[in-house]
């Protein structure tokens, strides 16, 4: 699968970073090189998964109701997993992070981004981010889209730039997202398996929108 892959190496990568790098200094690794530029850029695009993923899913009513349902499904079941974690372990943030164990250190942040201090792990929004691109992924290769393969890549390249606007914010660290992943590649493969495959040849499957006008 053209999206799953380059996620595993992904993950791959950051589970060695993780046992290499210490938690501090990995964290400060990726979220020091900050620019104009990316300052402005990536808090608009971290704030996508407060609306995208549910727009998304009333575009999909339009086209197969049975698609609709896979990514409302996942985005549901991925909260459920991440919620009852976030609270469970109820793991302070960057800031507080740093702020009790490294005072000396000053975190480089984005003006006027709301900073938030606990339930850092998991990454909620890593976790969205990865549903809703990795679910678009199969979506374009079941219905054998044109060019599916290169807007599989760039679905993983979108989900992995926001994953990265958690950590370039300060909002998250680095095992934050790893398990973000994580849980968003469990949940789609899951539901994948156990919902899409199980009703794709039901009547309730062609549903749309669009039919209620005729």
């Amino acid at each position: 699968m053209p999206f799953l892959v380059p996620t595993l190496v992904l993950a791959l990568i950051l589970a060695i970073a993780l046992l290499v790098v210490p938690k501090a200094e990995l964290h400060l690794a990726l979220c020091q090189p900050h620019t104009p530029f990316l300052d402005a850029i990536v808090p608009v695009f971290s704030d996508l998964v407060d609306w995208l993923p549910y727009l998304c899913v009333v575009l999909l009513l339009f086209y197969r109701a049975g698609w609709a349902t896979f990514l409302a499904s996942n985005l549901l079941l991925s909260t459920f997993i991440v919620q009852p974690i976030k609270h469970i372990v109820c793991a302070p943030r960057p800031l507080t992070w740093f702020a009790e164990n490294m005072p000396d250190v000053s975190l480089p942040l984005v003006e006027g981004v709301r900073m938030n201090y606990w339930l850092s792990f998991p990454s909620g929004h890593t976790t969205t981010f990865f549903v809703l691109f990795f679910t678009l992924s199969i979506i374009l290769c079941a219905e054998n889209c044109k060019g599916k393969y290169v807007l599989s890549f760039i679905c993983f390249l979108c989900a992995s730039f926001g994953a990265y606007t958690r950590i370039y914010l300060s909002q998250h660290f680095a095992l934050d997202v790893f398990a973000g992943i994580l849980i968003a590649s469990f949940s789609t493969i899951l539901l994948y398996y156990f919902l899409v495959l199980k009703t794709k040849n039901t009547l309730f499957w062609d549903w749309r929108v669009q039919k209620l006008r005729k």
